[in-house]
């Protein structure tokens, strides 16, 4: 999960803001940790960013990653939800909150939000390699549930 699309910063603060320098750096450090496999301390640094600026996409998407990569799972799937009801379109979103709510334990959950991803990018296998993982899952549990 580590790799991912990675927004600009969309930040609606001012440049000379002293508090944006703070979260740019925090989040410029976070995506670096992440960078260089060390997602719980990337976590940690991240969420600060998130606090301080939790209208952030790009912080946000960063803090979720980390959180996923560490099998924080939940608090993964509860930073890309925000991403998704921000913005519906984001591909990526709707593919980490798939992951994360399979790794959780949702695979119904999972799949639909891994068959948006896949409907909006069927070019990407990773999107439709989870999906089909995803509903062999439930299909395995429906044929042991008429059991």
């Amino acid at each position: 999960m580590s790799e991912g699309p990675s927004g600009g910063w969309d930040s609606p603060f001012q440049e000379n803001d002293s508090e944006t320098h703070d979260v740019h750096a925090w989040y410029t450090t976070g995506m670096e940790l992440l960078g260089k496999g060390s997602p719980a301390a990337a976590a940690q640094v991240l969420q600060r960013a998130a606090a301080a600026e939790p209208q952030s996409r790009s912080v946000r998407e960063a803090l979720a990653r980390a959180q996923f990569d560490t099998g924080r799972y939940a608090e993964a799937a509860d930073n890309f939800r925000v991403i998704v009801e921000a913005s519906p379109s984001d591909d990526y979103a709707h593919f980490g909150l798939g992951l994360a709510l399979a790794r959780t334990g949702d695979p119904e959950g999972a799949a639909e939000y891994l068959a948006l991803a896949a409907a909006m990018r069927p070019d990407r296998k990773e999107y439709t390699d989870a999906l089909r993982q995803v509903r062999a899952t439930l299909e395995a549990r429906k044929r042991t549930a008429e059991s």
